[in-house]
């Protein structure tokens, strides 16, 4: 699937969720799909969460 593909298809669930249960069922689904993303990409590596936590110590991470 594209990113475009899946992009069009995020905004018909998040619409689908304003109609069905306002602007509270937006949010959180919303801020379930920002979890599940960072949840892959902790889990697929493309999130390196010990050079994150470096980083937010001032440590040079290179």
């Amino acid at each position: 699937m594209s990113a475009i593909a899946f992009g069009a298809f995020a905004g018909i669930a998040l619409a689908a969720l304003a109609l069905a249960f306002g602007p509270g069922g937006f949010f959180l689904g919303l801020a379930l799909a920002v979890l599940g993303a960072l949840i892959a990409a902790i889990a697929t590596g493309a999130l390196d969460l010990r050079a994150a936590a470096a980083a937010a110590r001032g440590r040079s991470v290179w």
